[in-house]
């Protein structure tokens, strides 16, 4: 633990000497603040913990990620590379729905000097409406023509960036079906009572994606989808060739073009922009983004940015960077640097190429221009000049596609909550027959999880702190590392010597150790009882919890949920992190008890937060545990599925859990006399309801 003792001087001193910290007076103890760590923990504050962290675990994996495509020489080993990293990408987003009838409509038509408009709506799944705006050339067809998501604005389709870029397309000869996707513009989903938006775009996206989590999907497989039906309706028109399908779109549409592009083999050409940089240099600079931007497990499984471009080759790619973009352009171009030797090793040299406007994020002329001359260079066979004049585009209002604004205010109208509400039913059902036999159930839960068993873990270093007197006990502060870059802070509370009796208690408090540990309190109470009592803030709590800063939506999604994207992207999640926790510590209670008496099992008092990974570290280990007892903690999953907006649950969510089980039936594989809950809550944080 050489770095802790590096960086706890006082707690390395308490330790060595005991001369730091003396014994205190009951009154001067009353007044401690228990705080355990000091303010840097490896040069970062405590409560920077899991990000430092994290990033360690994910430029470890990129760097595994890295040395693994230096290798690539052969086209079979370049096929199988795609053929990897195309399954993993799919099984992330747990496979596309039936494709069902469009039912699309035009509802409006709007023709000017060198193009013609069309106002289209079409179903990607039925009562699933998508908004757009089809620019079409007023040449005669069959006319290429380009699918066109848009970044993340709040009218989409109708922001002026988006018009000019899909009209410059239309002028050249190359249709553009501009739409807006899930919670933007007309497809918002999510109104306050008097039918004001609740969230930013960003915000109905990361809401959107809890409950997506829990059934193993990602609100991404949604949009793509959207994308894929755009495909569909496109080349069920006459006036479109159908073999001459592309896509374009900058920021969370260069996302989408991006994904669009390498998961769907019809389009032929493609031009994501201000998007693409890498993870490396994503971490290094803004950290995770918008949640279809994060898909589960693929840091770990190594499906990096550039892997859009290659899933496509030789098919050919633009990227489009910004010089000043926030989105780094030094990782779009180590990106372009990859693609193009994979291009190059396939025979394809010239089919992906890189343009750099010195803009920032947006989707500036050079853009628009570069985007229409690459697909004018691959579907007309032409690269000549092709500039942007001025023109004028139309307001919100001229391109509504519905009668008032809104999709979810047509007839027979569904949102994505919808689907996921009947998604979870037919899971219930998968189960319910799973879990007939418990064992394969819970072995099942380990492997979703990914919660290692107690003998696979390290045991946890210790670091011993000062302790201090209370009439007849100690409080001993103590650092338990359970793995490298990993610290947590706790109370040990021992009775004295004659005093003791009975089994050690695990103590867990969402608010902090320190909540419960003052004079009279709870955990007093049972030290007093003769028991030994360590209260501790497992990862991402109390000492070490994140800062709450100025982020919009921590009061809905949680503070811990920029973290916990991060972990996400690594495959894993914070409640298996925070189980394995409790397995160390419960380990650390059982191999070092005081004087001669050893605990053959521990009881957890678990409240708030850490009620959800206690379970699963009770469940999955019954014979360490005594006893588990848990207050103000989620209920079930299957309630975040059901509820619209549910509140601080980024944290408590296992991706893909309900394929295989929710919390009770968790609580069910326990002996009644094993387990109590006490004012369970919903997914909103409140206490659940009778009869629910």
């Amino acid at each position: 633990m050489n770095t802790l003792k590096k960086y706890l001087p006082r707690v390395r001193t308490a330790a060595c000497s005991g001369l730091l910290f003396t014994a205190l007076s009951a009154a001067a103890v009353a007044a401690d603040d228990f705080a355990v760590l000091p303010l840097q923990l490896d040069g970062a504050a405590p409560g920077m913990m899991m990000e430092a962290h994290l990033k360690k675990l994910a430029f470890a994996a990129l760097d595994r990620r890295d040395a693994a495509f230096e290798k690539l020489q052969t086209r079979e080993q370049l096929l199988a590379w795609q053929q990897d990293r195309r399954e993993a990408f799919l099984s992330a987003l747990g496979g596309f729905p039936a494709r069902t009838p469009l039912n699309a409509r035009t509802t409006g038509q709007m023709a000017f000097a060198d193009y013609r408009l069309e106002k289209v709506i079409f179903e990607s799944q039925p009562g699933f409406h998508v908004t757009a705006t089809l620019y079409l050339p007023l040449t005669p067809g069959p006319h290429p023509a380009v699918v066109h998501p848009t970044g993340h604005s709040e009218n989409a389709k109708a922001r002026d960036l988006y018009q000019r870029a899909s009209i410059v397309l239309a002028k050249n000869g190359v249709a553009c079906l501009c739409y807006d996707p899930i919670g933007q513009g007309e497809r918002r989903q999510y109104f306050e009572a008097g039918g004001k938006p609740s969230f930013g775009t960003t915000g109905e996206h990361s809401v959107m994606d809890v409950s997506c989590s829990l059934l193993g999907t990602n609100v991404a497989r949604y949009k793509i989808w959207d994308g894929m039906r755009a495909v569909d309706y496109l080349q069920a028109r006459a006036d479109i060739d159908p073999a001459r399908i592309g896509a374009t779109g900058i920021s969370g549409g260069g996302t989408m073009s991006a994904y669009l592009s390498a998961l769907d083999e019809r389009i032929a050409a493609a031009a994501p922009g201000c998007y693409l940089t890498g993870f490396r240099r994503l971490l290094e600079t803004i950290g995770p983004q918008d949640a279809e931007q994060n898909i589960f497990g693929q840091i770990s499984t190594g499906l990096d940015h550039g892997d859009y471009v290659m899933l496509r080759a030789p098919r050919p790619t633009l990227i489009m960077a910004a010089t000043k973009d926030y989105f780094d352009i030094i990782g779009a171009w180590h990106l372009f640097r990859q693609s193009k030797r994979f291009y190059t090793r396939l025979g394809f040299a010239e089919r992906v190429d890189l343009i750099e406007p010195d803009t920032t994020h947006g989707f500036p002329t050079e853009m628009r221009v570069g985007a229409a001359r690459w697909m004018r260079r691959w579907f007309l066979g032409s690269d000549a000049p092709v500039t942007e004049s001025d023109f004028p585009v139309l307001n919100d209002e001229q391109l509504r596609c519905t009668p008032d604004g809104q999709v979810l205010r047509l007839p027979g109208a569904r949102s994505l909550i919808d689907f996921n509400r009947e998604w979870e039913p037919r899971l219930a059902a998968e189960r319910k027959q799973l879990w007939r036999d418990k064992s394969a159930a819970l072995q099942e839960v380990r492997r979703i999880t990914g919660i290692r068993a107690s003998a696979d873990l390290s045991d946890a270093r210790i670091e011993l702190g000062r302790k201090l007197q209370r009439e007849g006990f100690s409080i001993q502060y103590v650092v338990l590392q359970p793995e490298p870059g990993i610290w947590l802070p706790a109370l040990r509370f021992e009775p004295e010597t004659g005093a003791r009796t009975g089994e050690a208690v695990l103590y867990l408090h969402g608010e902090g150790k320190q909540v419960d540990a003052g004079p009279g309190g709870p955990i007093e109470t049972l030290v007093r009882s003769g028991r030994t009592v360590l209260a501790v803030d497992v990862r991402g709590l109390g000492e070490t919890s994140r800062p709450r800063g100025k982020d919009a939506m921590g009061a809905v999604l949680g503070f811990n949920s920029r973290d916990a994207n991060l972990a996400y992207l690594l495959g894993k999640s914070f409640v298996a992190m925070r189980a394995e926790d409790v397995l160390a510590c419960a380990r650390y209670l059982v191999n070092s008890p005081p004087g001669s008496s050893r605990p053959a099992r521990v009881a957890v008092v678990a409240i708030g937060e850490p009620g959800v990974p206690a379970l699963h570290a009770v469940a999955l280990e019954p014979s360490l545990f005594s006893s588990l007892k848990i207050q103000r903690s989620l209920a079930s999953w299957v309630d975040v599925v059901r509820t619209p907006v549910s509140r601080n649950q980024k944290v408590n969510v296992v991706f893909g859990a309900l394929r295989a089980y929710d919390l009770p039936d968790l609580v069910a594989s326990l002996p009644k006399e094993k387990i109590a809950i006490t004012e369970p809550l919903d997914a909103t944080g409140q206490p659940v309801k009778a009869g629910r």
